[in-house]
This record gives structure tokens, C-alpha cells and sequence, in this order.
């Protein structure tokens, strides 16, 4: 009868001796193997097994290290690094219930269903496993084995009141050094253990605890996996992990795993919590104390079947879908990750051609990412590696030399010497390949060697101070009693124990940008803490500040005196925008709402004060009809309203509806429909901000300076972002609405067809160059013919009378009163306008005696619906904004500046040009001034002929040559009903 091999499953809780179990079975056969679940532990085992049988029988195999004498009959590796097809005697997989482990789970399954040993396979672990071991290995054998000393919840202690003998576990590398510098200052020193330590720095540290020179060790959760130590109570800093892809908390039986580290042989132990954990419940506790834990159900699998032609065959191979119901397919591994990337690299996929290079190229994959940076700079660094083996057979010399030399460097805090650690590991895992090195005894032991030092350096660096004396606010991590002491100076700077941690700017903590590292990161959570007290102070004193304290930005921020506190955020509404604080969390919600009110009650103050002329409008609850639905539309365009747009909702306007809108300063301008007094520095500046956040813009337009006329024009810059900032653009220069509309009344009295000059009034309200007011006036649709001329000079300009009396010269009255509207001046801008001075009769159907000149225009037929001239200034109303100053005048804008020589200057005459930048002009041609040329054809001031409303004037009888039209002279005694001081001089006249 053939031997049968035999397969037994050791379970129990921790303190049951399995481990040492299964070392006393190995040496009893011949050969043996047993994998481990750390390196720490492997490497723990293996010092046991070379002390029992002496180091040429014994090999030890993981990742990074690979010892294996020639006469090796003992293997002691990690689960990951056990070699297939050895044929030993025995095997055995410790801490087996990682098959459900979602990150190596995997691995653990596949040893569960294929490692086997030739005379007995023993698995080792948790109860937990019983089901699947029973469903998934036929003939299996139940040891069940009892702990040997009792364990016990003692609930909750702060650190300061923990006995020796301690094991404190956290989850993080900030954690663990927190309690490690807290426990330095409060009890003397505290040993630290993690998975990441090189095994020489972990058994360092561990000497120092075993060896009474501190009586606690700060560790993560590597205890729990196997190591023996002398703990008597294991308390939890935290109950929740990172697992590499969430935060997550952990489950009863891996809490037990680790308390059971308390208590080793027959001495009872027990656990608890500490710092910020908090009390675990009834039920946790009892389920650890009795170790009766929920079943495990699933094992996580992955297929061990693969298949090598092709780098995609493999990939699909890897993601095989189990057929046992009681296996879950696994999640994407780091490996797979790596082989996905560089499968989609084509000179990886040229390099992958055969099974031989594919199976390289897996193996490849399988390197750790020690470093533990992002996927994809992982595998750029396993693509060089793969290169180089696939082209070489090896890596080169020269480059493992490079690699190593950068590494090997002892300076550095104790995060330096860990990330080094980190990265040799990997050069460490390629020397221990077999075939991959040259030299591999060589490589081997200069990767060895460099980790020894940088784990000798990491350990004389764990000894000392963790940190320097600025991070002993990590007690406040830990909710200590003891309040630290922290100070704000004038300057907002911030020290915690007089020692400087940063600055308070706001109701946000800027740390000190000389921390790093650990340091920087614990040093921010105490300093918020320190602080609590301070933001409530300045919250209140925030709260009851003045608002000229308060200010916004021209790009939508929120400022207190000199710190930003908030911003604006888009609203329902434009006129209401929503504030968000600037408030860190660690100050508390109190704070934050108090602080977002206050911004709220700044923002909507300012809009109250600076709009106040568009809320009157919004609330007139006797604006009706037309009159009202403009309103609304002045508040959306937020007091500038280019006229084109709305040219057909003006002319819908009658004159009771006009006067309405005028009474809430309302002024209706041949170019642009504004309130005057929105067009100050602060409303425009405000309105800029406003406007910006209700179209979502990403960056502002930013406010011109205040006081100037005209400013140069930023090309590619929007028309619309023009009239919100209460300018229009005209050539290279944009010139403020208000004095347009001042240069559009004198325009209105030249002879815009025949020609005309610049005037001294021109110049000095635009504060232009004769050269700058050219092409000014070319961007509104004018003509600028430069010439020269001689210098005419200047005269007396009184002349004496027969009477004796000196009268001045006649010069056309310029003024911004109705007596000056009757002819418009054209909108180059808006396609179908009415070009000025095109009327120079009144044409058919046209009322003669039209009290206005909006009714007058308003009256001849078929002239488009573009901007007109509706109302020029009000002579008697005062402008808002004072004119260009003489600081604002560039040097050298007289009205002769241009000279051309001694005897003779430079001048423009300026005609209408019909249309500008391919811009439709009016239906109605002809030049835009009061009168035609001299000699002009009869019909040269109506228009082409053809056009609507362009008949030639019937020709006189007897006519004996071409009959010249002059426009209309203007009515003296044309009186604006809407002009409250017209209004009195007809009363006056009325009466004399």
C-alpha cells in the first residue's frame, strides 16, 4: 500500500506555539520548506533554524535577500519567494488565513491549492479558515490548538499612564513617530518596528527593547504577523488602516491577531486603547478575548495556469475567472498593473516576441515597487530593466553601479534613510535574480553591504531625537490634558511652546516652510490645534470690523486688510453673489459660519451702496409696461447697455416712459444707454467682478485706471468686456462712454459730408494727439485725410462794428443741450443705423414740428432700427465724472502738436465713411454733417438713388443749373419737454 502523504491545518488563535510547531516537524525530515508572511519573521526563523543545525544547511529566500549554501537542506522564504518544484519532505504556509487578504491573498491561495510536501504539508492560522480548507483540500487533517495564556481588554489609557512593557501600534509612519517622540519625552524612549525596516534595523531596534534600554516599543501592525517578543500589553493608537487603496477599519480577528503579540507563553496579557482610538465595543472586545470570529467564506485567486505566446495571451491568462464558487477573482495586482502598462509601449511589445522573452518580461513585472511611487514610474524604471535583459541577457555592470552609488549616501533625516532603504531594495530584489547580474556574488553583496549601512544610520537616527524640538506639539495629536501654549504676534506669526511653527494668515495657519518631511506634516496638525482658541478670538473681532477694513478684489477675492479671507462664487442672481470663507478646518465650523456671514453682509452692503441706482429701479413699483421691462434690462446689463442690442425695445419707448427711466438717471446716448453714475471708479470695478463670475469667466478683466478718457485697446479683447468697464473701442484706443457721448454732441454740428477739423474741445476731452483722435475717429466710422498747410497766424478774434462795439467771431454753438440734437450722429458699430447728417430735409410723412428729436428721427420711414441720437446730455445736469484732468492729458496732445516744419502744420479733415471693418452701412447715404458740399448733386444728401426715402428733389421750374440743399437750421427755441431747466426758460417765456 502506497505512503500517504499527510496534510494537516494547525489553527488557533495567537500564543498557540504553531510556528514553533511546525519548525520542530521541518527538522524532523530530511528536507524541508516554510513560508512566511514577513521578511522580519522569515528572517527571525531562519536565525532560529542556523542556531539549532548551523548556516550550511540552512537557505533563506525572499525578495531582497537570498542566502543559499550549496548543501542547503532547509528552506526558510517568504510566501511570494518559495521556490516550485523543490520536492521536499515537508512544507508549511504560516499565518494562512491571508488567503482572504485582498491585496496578497492571491498567493497564499495558490499555495493553499498546489505547494505540497512529499511526506507532510502543514498550514498554519486562524480558525477562521476551517471551511475553505476543509472544501478546497481533500484529506486535509484539523489540529486544533489552544493559547496559552489568557487575554484581556482593559479599554482606554492615555499614553502618559501605560506601563512598561508596552507595545503601542499604529497604522502610519506620522503615527508611529508621534508616539515614539512623545514616549522620548515622557518615559525616556520607545523602540520602533515596521514592515519597511531592513531586518538589521528592525532587530536593532528590537535589542533595544528586549534589552531594557526603553521599556516601550512603537510598532505597526508586523507584530502581529509572528514576531515573539516580551509584550505585555498592546495598546491601539487607532483602529483604522490605509490597505493601499482606502482607509478602512479593521475587522475583529486582525485586531486579534495583533493583541495577541500580549503574553507570551503561559504569561497572561492584555490590550486596549490609547490616543486618539477610541473604546472598542463590548462585542469587538469579548470576540477577541474568546477568539470566536466570523468565518471566512471567499479566498481571493488568481490564475497560476498562465499562458506565455503573447504578452496579451499572459494578460488574459492573469485574468482567468475562478470556477470554484468558493473563490473570488482577485484584485488588480502591482504586477498585472505593470504588465498592462508596458504591454501598450511598442518597444516593449517589439522586445516580447516569443514565450522566452514574454515569460522575461513577467518577471520583470513581478518586481516589487519598493519605492512606492506612482504606476506609471514604476514600470518606466521596470522598462529599462526589461531592455536591458532582453538585449544583454544582464543588467550592465555600469548601470547597477550608477543605481547603487546614488543610494549609498549615510547623511539625511530618518525619512531619507528610509526612502534609500526603499529604493535598494529593488536593486537588491534584481542581484538576488538568478541570470540577471553579471557578477552576482559581487552584486549581491554590494547591495548587502549598502543596506547594512543605510540600516545602521537609520537605526542611530531612530535612537535619537526623533525630531527637533518643534514637533513636541505631536502631543496635541494625541489629546493630551496639557494645553499648549500658543502666541500670535502683530505680524501674525505663530509659536507653540516659544518655539516659531508659522504664520496665521487670515483664518488659515501657513506653516513654516523650513519643516519637512515628518516634521512638516505633524507640525501643521498640532500648530491647528494650538490655534483653536485664537481663531475664535479673531472670528469675533472679524465679525465686528468695520467694512472699510473689508475689501474685494478685481479678480473676485475677499481681503482683510492685507490676508485673503474668502472669495465670491457665482450666485442665483448677478446682483447676488454666494462668498465662500477661507477657514481651516481645525478652526471648527463656529468659526466658519461666522466669518462666511460676515462676508455675506460686506458683499451685499457694497452692492447696496455702489448699485443702489439699479435697486431703486428694481423696487419703483410705479415703472409699468415698457418702461419697466427696460428697467429690468438696465439691471441685467448692470447700468451700461450698448445701444445696438436693444436698439428696437428704445424706439419702442414713448416719451412718459423715457422720462420714468430718466428719473432714475437713466441717460440714453447716441452710442451706449448708461446711468452716469455707475460709471465711477468704484461701481465699474465691482460691476467687473460681478459681470465676471455670472459668465464663469476664469480670469477677470481688470478695471482701467481711474481719471483716464481713453486707454489703449487690448486686441482679441471681447466688445461686451468694453461696455462693462463703461468704455468703447475705436481703433487702438478705447474711449470712456460718458465723453463719447460728449464728442458725439460737438460731432453733431460739423459737416461730416463736406469735411471738418478737429477742434481744441475734441482734443482736450478725448486728451488725445491730433494723430491719436485720427484714429479714434476712424474706429467710429470716419474719414482722416492728413494734409499740410501753411500756418496761419493767429488774429485778433473781436471785430469792430459800425456801431463801434466789438463782437466776437461767430463759432458754431457746442454744447450737450437738446438745441443741438436734431441731427444724429451714426453708430459705425451697429449695421443698419441712420448715418448722421443724412437728413437734410424733412422727408415726406414727416412731422415738421415733432417737439424732439427722437420723434423726428423716430418719424422718417424705413431707417433701420440702429442707435440714434436720442438725447445728448442734459446741459443742466451735472456730469458724474469730472472731464480729463491735465495730469491725464498726454505730454504734447496741444492741437498743434504735429508740426511739419517751421511754415507749416499738419491737419486732418475728417468726412463720414459710410462703414468701417466691412461693417453694412445705413440705407440712407450721404455725409454725416449738417450740410451738403458746395456744388454737390441734388440728390447727394438723400442717398443713392433707388434707396427708400432717396427720391430726387423735384426740379425747380426754370432751374437753370444744380439747385444746392442745405439742412435745416436748427430751432432756437426748441425746448426738451424733459429738461427740467428748458422747462423753466419756456415758462419764463411764456410769461413775458
Amino acid at each position: 500500500m502506497p505512503y500517504k502523504a499527510r496534510i494537516a491545518a494547525i489553527l488557533g488563535p495567537t500564543n498557540t506555539g504553531k510556528t514553533h510547531y511546525a519548525i520542530d516537524r521541518m527538522l524532523g525530515h530530511r528536507t524541508g520548506m516554510i513560508g512566511l508572511p514577513l521578511r522580519l519573521l522569515a528572517r527571525e526563523v531562519y536565525d532560529k533554524i542556523v542556531a539549532a543545525r548551523g548556516p550550511s544547511v540552512v537557505a533563506l529566500v525572499t525578495g531582497e535577500e537570498r542566502i543559499v549554501p550549496p548543501r542547503a537542506t532547509y528552506w526558510v522564504c517568504t510566501v511570494e519567494a518559495m521556490p516550485e518544484g523543490m520536492g521536499c519532505d515537508f512544507v508549511a504556509v504560516d499565518e494562512i488565513q491571508l488567503c482572504a487578504d485582498p491585496e496578497r491573498g492571491h498567493v497564499f491561495t495558490d499555495r493553499l491549492l498546489r505547494m505540497r510536501g512529499t511526506s507532510e504539508t502543514l498550514f498554519m492560522g486562524s480558525d477562521t479558515m476551517r471551511g475553505p480548507i476543509a472544501a478546497l483540500v481533500p484529506g486535509v487533517e484539523f489540529v486544533r490548538r489552544e493559547r496559552m495564556s489568557q487575554l484581556v481588554y482593559t479599554g482606554s489609557k492615555k499614553i502618559s499612564r501605560l506601563r512598561p512593557r508596552t507595545a503601542i501600534v499604529g497604522f502610519s509612519v506620522d503615527n508611529v513617530y508621534a508616539i515614539a517622540e512623545l514616549l522620548r519625552r515622557q518615559k525616556g524612549g520607545a523602540a520602533v518596528v515596521m514592515g519597511a525596516l531592513s531586518p538589521r534595523t528592525r532587530n536593532a531596534q528590537v535589542d533595544l527593547y528586549q534589552n531594557g534600554e526603553v521599556d516601550f516599543l512603537v510598532a505597526t501592525d508586523a507584530i502581529g504577523m509572528g514576531l515573539n517578543l516580551d509584550i505585555d500589553h498592546v495598546a491601539f493608537s487607532s483602529l483604522t488602516k490605509f490597505d493601499g487603496r482606502r482607509m478602512r477599519p479593521l475587522a475583529p480577528n486582525e485586531l486579534a491577531q495583533i493583541a495577541g503579540r500580549a503574553g507570551r507563553g503561559m504569561s497572561h496579557g492584555t490590550f486596549g486603547v490609547t490616543g486618539e482610538a477610541s473604546p472598542l465595543s463590548d462585542e469587538v472586545a469579548e470576540a477577541i478575548c474568546s477568539h470566536s470570529f466570523t468565518p471566512i467564506k471567499k479566498l481571493n485567486w488568481r490564475n497560476a495556469a498562465l499562458s506565455f505566446g503573447t504578452p496579451e495571451t499572459l494578460i488574459r491568462s492573469l485574468e482567468a475567472q475562478p470556477t470554484d464558487e468558493r473563490l473570488v477573482k482577485a484584485r488588480e495586482a502591482d504586477d498585472l498593473i505593470a504588465l498592462k502598462s508596458l504591454a501598450s509601449r511598442p518597444e516593449v511589445m517589439a522586445r516580447a516576441s516569443s514565450p522566452q522573452s514574454v515569460k522575461l518580461l513577467w518577471d520583470v513585472c513581478r518586481i516589487p515597487d519598493f519605492r512606492g511611487i506612482s504606476h506609471g514610474e514604476h514600470a518606466g524604471l521596470l522598462e529599462v530593466i526589461f531592455g536591458h535583459l532582453h538585449e544583454r541577457g544582464s543588467v550592465p555592470d555600469d548601470f547597477m553601479a550608477r543605481q547603487i552609488h546614488r543610494i549609498d549616501r549615510t547623511d539625511g533625516d530618518i525619512d531619507t534613510l528610509s526612502k534609500r532603504l526603499a529604493y535598494i531594495r529593488t536593486w537588491t530584489y534584481v542581484a538576488q535574480r538568478k541570470g540577471w547580474v553579471g557578477d552576482e556574488e559581487h552584486w549581491r553583496g554590494s547591495t548587502r553591504s549598502v543596506e547594512d549601512r543605510l540600516s545602521d544610520a537609520l537605526h542611530e537616527r531612530l535612537t535619537q531625537r526623533f525630531v527637533d524640538r518643534r514637533t513636541s506639539v505631536l502631543l496635541r495629536r494625541l489629546k493630551q490634558k496639557e494645553a499648549l501654549l500658543a502666541e500670535v504676534n502683530d505680524k501674525g506669526e505663530v509659536t507653540v511652546e516659544g518655539e516659531f511653527v508659522g504664520r496665521l494668515e487670515g483664518f488659515r495657519f501657513r506653516q513654516d516652510k523650513d519643516a519637512t518631511g515628518q516634521e512638516a506634516k505633524t507640525l501643521k496638525t498640532a500648530s491647528l490645534q494650538a490655534l483653536a482658541p485664537h481663531f475664535h478670538l479673531r472670528a469675533d473681532r472679524f465679525y465686528n470690523a468695520p467694512d472699510t477694513e473689508i475689501d474685494f478684489t478685481e479678480q473676485g477675492g475677499l481681503m482683510w486688510g492685507s490676508d485673503a479671507v474668502g472669495k465670491l462664487e457665482k450666485g442665483d442672481d448677478a446682483l447676488k453673489p454666494r462668498v465662500v470663507a477661507f477657514v481651516d478646518e481645525a478652526a471648527g465650523p463656529d468659526v466658519m459660519q461666522k466669518v462666511q456671514r460676515r462676508l455675506q453682509h460686506f458683499i451685499d452692503r457694497k452692492i447696496a451702496a455702489l448699485f443702489e441706482p439699479l435697486l431703486t429701479i428694481q423696487r419703483d413699483e410705479a415703472l409699468s409696461g415698457a418702461a419697466k421691462g427696460f428697467g429690468f434690462r438696465m439691471i441685467e446689463a448692470m447700468g451700461v447697455q450698448p445701444r445696438g442690442p436693444v436698439a428696437d425695445e428704445v424706439k419702442a419707448l414713448d416719451q412718459d416712459a423715457r422720462g420714468a427711466l430718466r428719473k432714475h438717471g437713466i441717460r440714453f446716448g447716441q452710442f451706449t444707454i448708461f446711468l452716469p453714475l455707475l460709471l465711477k471708479p468704484a461701481p465699474t470695478r465691482l460691476r467687473l467682478v460681478l459681470w465676471s463670475l455670472a459668465q464663469g469667466l476664469d480670469t477677470f478683466p481688470e478695471a482701467p485706471p481711474p481719471g483716464l478718457v481713453t486707454v489703449p485697446a487690448t486686441p482679441g479683447l471681447p466688445v461686451e468686456h468694453y461696455a462693462v468697464m463703461g468704455y468703447r473701442a475705436a481703433g487702438e484706443r478705447a474711449i470712456r462712454i460718458d465723453m463719447l457721448e460728449r464728442l458725439a454732441d460737438m460731432l453733431r454740428g460739423m459737416d461730416s459730408r463736406g469735411g471738418f477739423e478737429a477742434s481744441a474741445d475734441m482734443l482736450s476731452i478725448t486728451g488725445l494727439t491730433l494723430e491719436q483722435f485720427a484714429d479714434l475717429m476712424q474706429g467710429l466710422g470716419y474719414r482722416a485725410e492728413k494734409a499740410e498747410r501753411e500756418k496761419v497766424k493767429a488774429v485778433d478774434q473781436t471785430v469792430p462794428t459800425d456801431e463801434g462795439v466789438a463782437h466776437e467771431a461767430e463759432v458754431p454753438p457746442i454744447t450737450e443741450g437738446a438745441e443741438n440734437a436734431d441731427t444724429p450722429v451714426f453708430d459705425a458699430g451697429q449695421p443698419d443705423a441712420i448715418e448722421p447728417g443724412a437728413i437734410t430735409e424733412a422727408p415726406e410723412g414727416v412731422n415738421a414740428e415733432a417737439e424732439t428729436v427722437e420723434e423726428k428721427i423716430e418719424e422718417i420711414p424705413d431707417q433701420g432700427e440702429a442707435p440714434i441720437a436720442e438725447e445728448p446730455a442734459d446741459p443742466a445736469e451735472p456730469d458724474p465724472i469730472d472731464a480729463v484732468s491735465s495730469e491725464d492729458t498726454p505730454v504734447g496732445t496741444a492741437p498743434d502738436a504735429d508740426i511739419a516744419g517751421p511754415e507749416t502744420e499738419v491737419f486732418y479733415t475728417f468726412t463720414w465713411a459710410g462703414t468701417r471693418g466691412g461693417q453694412q452701412r445705413g440705407r440712407r447715404g450721404g455725409a454725416p454733417g449738417r450740410g451738403a458740399p458746395q456744388g454737390g448733386k441734388p440728390g447727394a444728401a438723400r442717398g443713392p438713388k433707388g434707396a427708400k426715402g432717396g427720391k430726387r428733389p423735384p426740379k425747380g421750374k426754370g432751374a437753370s443749373g444744380p439747385k444746392s440743399f442745405e439742412s435745416r437750421p436748427q430751432k432756437k427755441d426748441r425746448i426738451d419737454p424733459d429738461n427740467p431747466f428748458a422747462a423753466a426758460l419756456m415758462g419764463l417765456k411764456d410769461k413775458s
